[in-house]
């Protein structure tokens, strides 16, 4: 195989950041400070893939961690908690929970954790420390066969550099009582590199009960190897703890009985620490690539919520006490080799992917001001799903280029209760396994326009003590079960529009339908399966560097969310708080020493119960970034949140509950349903100063 087209074919395999390096001999490490290249003509396998690069995603202005993911066009990330919990996510028409059919992955490690004691898919993102992020790349819809387990609506993986430009000191210092220190480096003597990163936050927040957020965070990564082959192994720990100011009726504050920023339980928050270590090897050259990683993570999550107030239990209140102790262990490998299939250039891929959850205690319980008062489960999990994947790809000619992939996992599970009643009922040991078939066609219509066709199946995995139970524990009546995985089907058409390396205009045609919808339980504060269902959208994003200084970013998604089948007596076919229409706008200015980034969100409104007989309010988001080089060393910075004033509400849900002041008033009556919300915070900024050595 000619040289020249022997890369052409390794680029078409491989996903934004590989982009970057195929016009060399070999392919550059992970480990080099600049990050990943947007997908392009040529080597893009879809419309709806890519990369946003350092210099798009760093200069954004961001509240937390999580809004990092906002770099991939659509996603919307909120909060309706304290900032030591996971982010609200939105894609796609879904409501995605704190991670469920999204998945993410930071150094090769799942973030997303199944059967977690809040939410099945949780994903935590607090441990991230952005300033380290190389890159974010992202893949929407299950048309890829190394995509697993929460990726039905789409993915996002990012790495740590390896190594930095230069070392730094940061303090920030913001409205509410924030504040944060943040000191990280590098050294490399010869092919040997270490990296170091330690963060240190507090922050108050506006609301009514401080948020009293303490966070500390640390990073050390030891690389070796050139461009073709090395290895990197990186320990990382994070631990934070908070109160939390949780989602509260809208008719409290009408009333005048909270404020805006006001709280049902002061004692609602949690703690949570991550702990990993974790290490990867790469060999490139031009027969293929090779990769394998394995982690290991320790992780323990406690949580303190109360959503209904006095629905349940008019003397104590419902607050509720949720627990996850686990370790995790993983390990994956892949292969890239250059084949001929009929006399056409081609690349297979293949490999193998296991991860195993040793959960010691995932736990609900019924509290009263963090007081346990009794237990609803205790459970004892033991979790392993071990994939396998292969996937061809082929170059038919100049124009068209194609793949088909077949991906396998199969899911072990062991589930012990050790609640004393209702616990050995709902023990259980079983097994699931399920086939995902994956295609795509691109063709280049000309040097400027390309055309993509994809489709694929992928699943979700539901939180397995729903897949063990037989009585509910709370009220002792026969539960079903549900399935361990649960399949989903997607489609999409798309194009890309390319002139030259400055200018991408990307627009996809989607739709996906899923076995079992996980719908939003309100007197639990967590998911459950629901019916199946369908979703279809279109969405389009613009990348424009418009000269040396000035960069465009313009996002758009319209998404259709409904349940299939018959609706059952009294409910609808809309899907509750299903996203439908994202738009986002940024302008990034970069010229000497000044650096500004002009942020639009839009979250439009949404059904909030099935018959979209309720609906939320848009939101509309502005924010404001910019950076002063003072000189080579001193670096001020001005970060302005929520710039608009918008009073706006970060999440919406409609059910049912209960305010103490309702209960003495005799008013409850089972119940008022209402909409209960939590708001965007109001316009804050932050100052930092950055000192580089």
């Amino acid at each position: 195989m000619p040289p020249r087209l022997h890369r052409h074919v390794l680029c078409t395999a491989l996903l934004g950041g590989a982009a970057a390096v195929c016009a060399q001999e070999s392919h550059l490490p992970e480990v080099q400070v600049r990050g990943p290249r947007d997908a392009t003509i040529g080597t893009a396998d879809s419309a709806s893939e890519g990369a946003a690069e350092r210099e798009s995603f760093q200069s954004r202005p961001k509240l937390r961690p999580g809004d990092i993911v906002e770099a991939v066009p659509g996603v919307v990330a909120t909060q309706h908690s304290g900032d030591g919990k996971a982010n609200q996510y939105f894609l796609r028409g879904f409501n995605l929970d704190h991670g469920t059919d999204f998945s993410v992955t930071v150094d090769d490690m799942p973030v997303n954790m199944p059967t977690h004691g809040h939410g099945q898919g949780y994903a935590d993102l607090n441990f991230l420390i952005p300033e380290l992020v190389s890159g974010v790349r992202y893949r929407k819809g299950p048309y890829f066969t190394d995509s697993g387990d929460f990726s039905l609506a789409g993915s996002a993986s990012m790495d740590y550099f390896g190594a930095l430009e230069a070392p730094f000191a940061e303090a920030t210092l913001g409205g509410h009582g924030f504040k944060r220190l943040l000191a990280a480096g590098s050294r490399t003597v010869q092919d040997q590199t270490w990296l170091g990163a330690i963060e240190l936050e507090g922050n108050n927040g506006p609301w009514d009960v401080p948020e009293n957020l303490k966070k500390a965070n640390a990073v050390l990564r030891y690389s070796q190897g050139s461009q073709s082959r090395g290895f990197s192994i990186t320990g990382m720990a994070y631990r934070s703890n908070w109160t939390s100011t949780d989602q509260v009726p809208q008719r409290a504050i009408d009333s005048g009985e909270l404020s805006r920023f006001g709280s049902l339980d002061p004692t609602d928050g949690g703690k949570t620490q991550r702990i990993s270590l974790s290490g990867k090897w790469f060999d490139k050259s031009a027969e293929g690539e090779t990769q394998i990683s394995a982690y290991a993570i320790d992780y323990r999550f406690d949580l303190f919520s109360d959503f209904t107030y006095f629905l349940n239990n008019p003397v104590n209140g419902d607050q509720l006490e949720q627990t996850d102790r686990r370790r995790v262990f993983g390990a994956q490998a892949s292969r890239s080799v250059a084949n001929r299939i009929g006399g056409l250039d081609g690349l297979f891929n293949f490999g193998a992917q296991w991860r195993g959850d040793r959960i010691g205690e995932v736990g609900l319980y019924q509290t009263e001001a963090r007081q346990r008062l009794s237990t609803v489960r205790n459970d004892k999990v033991s979790q392993d799903l071990f994939s396998v994947y292969a996937q061809q790809f082929v170059n038919f000619s100049d124009r068209w280029r194609g793949y088909v992939g077949l991906r396998g996992d199969t899911l072990r599970y062991d589930v012990r209760g050790r609640e004393p009643v209702y616990g050995p009922a709902n023990s259980g040991k079983g097994h699931d396994s399920i086939a995902s078939p994956k295609a795509g066609l691109a063709f280049t219509l000309t040097p400027a326009h390309e055309l993509y066709l994809n489709a694929g199946t992928g699943f979700h995995s539901n939180d397995l003590r729903g897949s063990t139970i037989t009585l509910d524990p709370q009220s002792g009546l026969p539960a079903d079960r549900v399935p361990a995985l649960v399949k989903g089907r997607g489609t999409e058409i798309g194009w890309r529009f390319q002139p030259g390396e400055d200018f991408t205009l990307t627009a996809a045609l989607w739709q996906l339908k899923l076995d079992s919808e996980l719908v939003y339980v309100g007197d639990a504060g967590t998911t459950e399966p629901g019916r199946a269902s369908s979703r279809r959208g279109i969405e389009a994003t613009l990348r424009w560097k418009i000269d040396r200084a000035w960069r465009l970013e313009l996002d758009a998604a319209l998404s259709r969310a409904r349940f299939r089948g018959v609706a059952p007596e009294g409910e609808g076919n809309y899907v509750d708080n299903a996203v439908e229409r994202v738009f986002a706008a940024g302008v990034t200015y970069a010229d000497g020493p000044w650096t500004a980034s002009l942020r639009l969100r839009y979250l439009g409104p949404r059904a909030l119960d099935t018959t979209n007989s309720v609906r939320s309010r848009s939101a509309t988001l502005l924010n404001l970034g910019m950076r002063y080089a003072v000189n080579r060393n001193l670096t001020l910075g001005l970060d302005v949140f929520n710039l608009a004033g918008s009073k706006g509400n970060d999440i919406e849900y409609f059910y049912a509950s209960c305010t103490a002041g309702e209960v003495v008033g005799g008013s409850c009556n089972g119940g008022v349903n209402d909409r209960h919300i939590h708001p965007m915070e109001p316009r804050t900024a932050r100052v930092s100063a950055r000192w580089t050595f």
